[in-house]
């Protein structure tokens, strides 16, 4: 058919084109239009086409000028990081976070909803995001008609279904197939094009270590998340846009301590912040009372590894010491089975606890694992700290943006779903 070439339209040419120079420049720039051609693997005269279109759309602008060998000074262009606008929302297990990025992925604002302990009605949280949206979005920085999306990382499994969008099944927090995107779109202050993208919240950690933190370059990693439970992200390159695992419920002692959701034996059960402090209870220790998980896991760590002079407590020691062990035998598993260049660990428990005893793990790890695998692994904290899953969570929107080739969000279609998942595969260059 004319117009068409290999079942591309020209305008599927064009869109690929301007996906190809704006990632480029995103992850690349400042770049001149001379370093783009390569770059992309486009022409000049395709370069400059799109370039100038990008230019008159506001999403490119220049960025000084560098000298060419015996020519005229060549003009450096970037993404305009005002030309966009995405929010991020971390729902945790201790509080519901939402952030306010600008195309660049620089903090405009955020505002955070505490949640009591095993406060997670589904209605309650869809209120406190709807509530996060609205405050971030009234500061003086934002620009709401610039609004790309907002993604939402949560903790469970997520299916993405043509009727109810975003479902999700939490089985420890209580949430059994509830349609958290149906729930946000219900009462929403937001137009309807304005897409949601909601996603497992350790795939989002994950996809923002691999974009910009500690993953990047590698092709084999996985990205685990410490809160109150436990996840993973597995990033193979038959998986290279990341996939969700349960890993906290793998099963590290047979009839062993009873889980959240419901089984026997898992390594949430010994490894997140709330088994923590559990057991160091049930041993004789003494938690602040009144204080939240975060709280509480600092002054345990404070308590068994405590400033110089000060006598430590040896149940939290000891506590704490065996955790290594079956974190280090859970990432094990995680070696043998899928041999990762990298694990990087994240979340705020995990932030918290690698900084303590990282070498134990490290060991433990080796310990557990076949040689070989283990031998080419580094086991490292992840660098973007606890606002990770709130940035990976923006990444959701900004992907869909690079893989429309820079256009505005359409009202929300069921083809939306495949666009933005395929940019993630095609995440930061190498």
């Amino acid at each position: 058919m004319a117009g068409q070439r290999n079942g591309r339209t020209v305008r599927d040419l064009r869109r690929g084109n301007r996906t190809a120079v704006l990632q480029k420049l995103y992850f690349d720039g400042p770049l001149s239009r001379f370093e783009l051609g390569p770059a992309t693997g486009l022409s000049s005269g395709s370069v400059s086409n799109v370039v100038a279109d990008l230019v008159a759309d506001g999403l490119v602008e220049e960025a000084g000028s560098v000298d060419s060998d015996g020519g005229r000074p060549r003009t450096l262009l970037r993404v305009a990081p005002d030309s966009g606008q995405m929010i991020g929302v971390d729902v945790g297990e201790t509080r519901v976070r939402v952030e306010l990025f600008d195309l660049a992925l620089t903090e405009l604002a955020r505002t955070e909803r505490r949640l009591v302990p095993h406060g997670y009605d589904a209605e309650v949280i869809a209120g406190h995001i709807r509530d996060g949206i609205a405050e971030v979005l009234g500061v003086e920085q934002a620009v709401p008609e610039r609004l790309l999306g907002v993604g939402v990382g949560v903790p469970g499994i997520v299916e993405h279904t043509p009727e109810q969008g975003a479902v999700v099944h939490g089985q420890t927090i209580g949430w059994d197939a509830v349609p958290l995107e149906q729930l946000l779109r219900s009462a929403s202050r937001l137009p309807d094009e304005v897409p949601y993208f909601i996603d497992n919240g350790a795939r989002t950690l994950g996809q923002a270590e691999m974009w910009f933190g500690a993953g990047r370059g590698a092709h084999n990693a996985v990205v685990v998340l410490f809160g109150s439970g436990v996840g993973a992200c597995v990033v193979t390159p038959e998986v290279e846009h990341g996939r969700a695992v349960e890993w906290g419920h793998l099963t590290v002692r047979v009839r062993g301590r009873r889980c959240r959701c419901g089984a026997a034996g898992c390594l949430e059960a010994y490894a997140g912040a709330e088994s923590l402090l559990e057991r160091w209870r049930e041993e004789g220790g003494r938690p602040p009372e009144g204080t939240d998980e975060e709280t509480a896991l600092t002054a345990m760590l404070a308590a068994a590894y405590p400033a110089e002079g000060a006598g430590h407590d040896p149940v939290a020691l000891a506590v704490l010491e065996e955790t290594a062990e079956y974190v280090g035998a859970g990432l094990s598993d995680l070696i043998n089975l899928f041999q990762p260049e990298r694990i990087l660990i994240g979340g705020w428990a995990g932030l918290q606890l690698g900084a303590r005893f990282l070498p134990a793990v490290r060991r433990h790890a080796a310990t557990y694992a076949l040689r070989h695998p283990a031998d080419k692994v580094t086991i490292d904290l992840g660098r973007l700290g606890s606002d990770a899953v709130t940035v990976g969570a923006a990444i959701l929107p900004l992907a869909d943006f690079f893989a429309s080739g820079g256009r505005r969000p359409e009202p929300v279609t069921e083809g939306r779903l495949p666009a933005w998942r395929a940019a993630l595969r095609e995440r930061a260059p190498r």
